[in-house]
């Protein structure tokens, strides 16, 4: 379903993220996790393309599953990394063919194999450009929809590395809003001011499709320490700090605070009006079911106005 309908019949949407397989025993476990959640019934969920599109076969075949074997309405990722332009013409057709409403369209992290990668050997070197390409195509009349694919791209409430400026990171999204996307979905954050920060600048900026919200829960010390040491950071409150010092430190613990952590951060969007809550599931389903259970939200239906 193209995101313009979602959103005429959905006053807030509830959706998931999930990342290809390595392989086929992996690929099992993951359809399991997916069977438990779409039984919660959610508006959409999204599936990743790895760095430097490596997954890209294992993204669309994932995608193509879900489509044919479940009622979930899958959004695959597309990103700019090491796509021709025939390359990126021939993924949207199958997905259009699939009859796939929506697309994420990002400029993608470069290939961990490659030290001495540049973008600017690419065709598509910003995801604005991106975001044009897929408005062309849409104008084949490919796609079963006349509107063609609704196209999605990133938002960066703690702001993004490679650009400090952030009245220039507010340049750049709006160019790919110009460009024809029709909603954003946000890179995680644990601190809510930074949302409603990042989404009053959008206002400012002219910017008025629809911001989802990207959550993450922490369910263990590990993963945080992964998430600060990704690229794109990750900046935990005191306050989430300090409720983990307070535990044992036992993996449970540590979970249990980061679950109550992230069902709080969802019932306080859904108070401010968020568009949207989009779940980083890391491809396990219990997470999701706590804090869908805690918020009282049986199906993403219910949060229809």
């Amino acid at each position: 379903m193209h995101i313009a309908d979602i959103f005429k019949r959905t006053r807030t949407t509830f959706s998931f993220e999930f990342f290809p397989p390595r392989d086929e025993q992996g690929a099992s476990a993951q359809f399991e996790n997916m069977r438990e959640l779409e039984q919660l019934r959610p508006t959409f969920v999204s599936v990743t393309y790895g760095a430097g599109g490596s997954t890209r076969q294992l993204t669309r075949d994932l995608v193509m599953r879900i489509s044919a074997e479940t009622a979930l309405d899958p959004v695959p990722h597309l990103t700019c990394v090491s796509q021709s332009e025939s390359e990126m013409g021939e993924i949207l057709e199958q997905y259009a063919k699939q009859g796939i409403g929506n697309i994420l369209a990002l400029r993608g992290d470069p290939p961990k194999e490659q030290a001495d990668y540049t973008p600017d050997s690419d065709r598509f070197r910003t995801a604005a450009e991106l975001v044009s390409f897929i408005k062309r195509f849409n104008d084949s009349g490919v796609h079963p929809d006349a509107r063609g694919f609704g196209i999605g791209v990133a938002g960066f409430p703690e702001g993004h590395h490679q650009t400090p400026n952030r009245m220039l990171e507010i340049d750049y999204l709006k160019a790919k809003v110009d460009a024809g996307a029709d909603y954003i979905i946000t890179q995680l954050f644990f601190e809510n001011r930074d949302f409603y920060d990042f989404r009053e600048r959008c206002r400012i900026a002219g910017i008025r499709i629809p911001i989802i919200a990207g959550i993450m829960p922490i369910t263990s010390s590990g993963g945080m320490k992964r998430m600060a040491e990704l690229a794109l950071g990750a900046r935990y409150p005191a306050p989430l700090l300090r409720a983990i010092g307070r535990t044992d430190g036992s993996a449970e613990n540590v979970r249990r605070v980061g679950v109550h952590w992230a069902t709080e951060q969802c019932r306080d969007l859904l108070d401010h009006d968020v568009a949207g809550i989009h779940l980083y599931t890391l491809n396990k389903s219990t997470a999701t079911r706590e804090i869908y259970r805690t918020l009282g939200v049986q199906d993403s239906r219910d949060l229809q106005g």
